[in-house]
């Protein structure tokens, strides 16, 4: 589209359409085969007034609803001062009641998995504990240009200036960085552990004449793929690695390394993955995406010395953290490598698996390795249920069958929502062990 007819700027009344994935709700104009409008700050059945906000063309554009005609019942105050429409892109759904915001995300889960995974399932988003509020132990902040911190605006560099952020947990969402200047700095991170805190602090003079991409977004998974980004240099206040418990086990992680940001996140998943393989003494598990081993530790626990777990990470700090976390287990590891096809063949016949990859998901070639393997199971945690649809598409091209799903609340207030799908293959020989 070119300049003279994009929308950008133009304001219209729309009635708003279904939920969709990315934290928006699709309006059209004109008609039912007009133009998509992706429309935030918004809920299905309402009646509102969208200001465009990007266009570049082609079958749609994005809007902020501005004024709301008519409310759905699920429309709530925003108890976040910095949100809403122009301003912070942290949060997708302040706007929304909590158990309202949960079925949402039951609604893009389910419609995932029906148009891209071929799968229909009923999906029901469990909450975690604690509220949809001072949950979050990692927030990455941004420095606005006159040294104070805040947070980036909705897919923009600019800087929307916070005294505290509500989501985030005692001492990061209200810590003492936020009530100070930080001249000649870039980005300023508060994350906390089971008992201790840490602050990382990237100097804007490691990161001359281009912008730091990753700055002022709440850091954790579903922000960056996963995986540590490769990081300007970074001063650390605080220790350089942080206990986490989980489950009557005490792990401790890098700083700056992958953690679950929601505190209850690591128990329930865990938990779920256990529930769904039903690992057996003396088995054979392989846990990819392995991390800091938060998983390989306690698939440890359940196939004993008799046993073996063996994992994989690309990351050397979190290998190095796995190390310590599973020094108690000499039965389990976790080596260092990229999850290739080639590398997960060469890790041998597994009996179960745990998937938790990247926002990118698996991808067929790594997936149609893990099922070579031979094993009986595979819970497969996803953070982007887009990638995951994908991804048991392929499994089920492969013989395979998703034979439970589990949904999690472990992001409230945000478009986000974890997975634990238990992936099964379609073979008479091979059962469940009894429950």
């Amino acid at each position: 589209m070119n300049h003279a007819n994009s929308w950008l700027g133009r304001e219209f009344e729309l009635d708003v359409g279904p939920i969709a994935h990315g934290g928006h709700c699709v309006a059209r104009v004109g008609g039912e085969h007009g133009r998509v409008i992706f429309v935030r700050h918004t809920l299905p059945g309402e009646r509102v007034r969208a200001r465009v906000t990007e266009d570049l063309g082609g079958a749609f554009c994005r809007a902020d609803a501005v004024e709301v005609l008519v409310a759905s019942t699920d429309r709530v105050p925003r108890p976040c001062p910095f949100s809403g429409p122009g301003r912070c892109g942290g949060c997708d759904f302040q706007h929304v009641d909590p158990p309202a915001q949960r079925r949402l995300k039951a609604a893009v889960v389910a419609e995932q998995l029906h148009r891209l995974g071929g799968v229909d399932v009923g999906v029901q988003v469990e909450a975690l504990p604690g509220g949809a509020l001072g949950w979050r132990t990692r927030v990455a902040y941004a420095t606005a240009p006159d040294g104070r911190l805040g947070l980036r605006r909705h897919r923009s560099h600019h800087v929307e200036v916070v005294d505290h952020c509500p989501i985030g947990a005692a001492g990061v969402g209200d810590g003492p960085e936020l009530s100070r200047n930080w001249p000649d700095t870039s980005a300023v991170e508060v994350v906390a552990g089971s008992d201790e805190r840490a602050v990382l602090v990237t100097p804007t003079a490691a990161a001359p004449g281009r912008p730091n991409r990753s700055a002022g977004r709440r850091s954790g998974r579903h922000d960056r793929g996963r995986r540590p980004l490769a990081r300007d240099p970074q001063q650390v206040t605080g220790p350089d690695r942080l206990p986490h418990e989980v489950l009557g086990r005490t792990f401790t992680v890098t700083a700056s390394g992958f953690w679950q940001v929601h505190p209850a996140a690591a128990t329930t998943f865990v938990t779920t993955a256990l529930e769904l393989l039903r690992p057996r003494p003396g088995e054979r598990a392989v846990d990819l995406y392995a991390g800091a081993g938060l998983f390989s530790a306690f698939l440890a626990e359940t196939v004993g010395p008799t046993g073996a777990v063996v994992g994989l990470e690309g990351s050397r700090p979190a290998v190095a953290d796995a190390a310590l976390n599973l020094a108690g287990t000499p039965w389990a590891e976790v080596r260092h490598g990229a999850v290739t096809a080639a590398a997960v063949t060469e890790l041998g016949p597994a009996d179960v698996v745990v998937l938790d990859p990247p926002r990118s998901g698996v991808g067929r070639a790594v997936l149609a390795a893990v099922l070579d393997l031979g094993p009986r199971a595979v819970a497969y945690v996803a953070c982007d249920p887009a990638a995951f649809a994908r991804d048991v598409a392929t499994a089920c091209e492969l013989g395979w069958a998703l034979a439970d799903l589990r949904a999690f609340d472990s992001f409230p207030m945000t478009q986000h929502v974890e997975c634990v799908g238990l992936l099964v293959p379609q073979r008479p020989d091979v059962s469940l062990p009894p429950s």
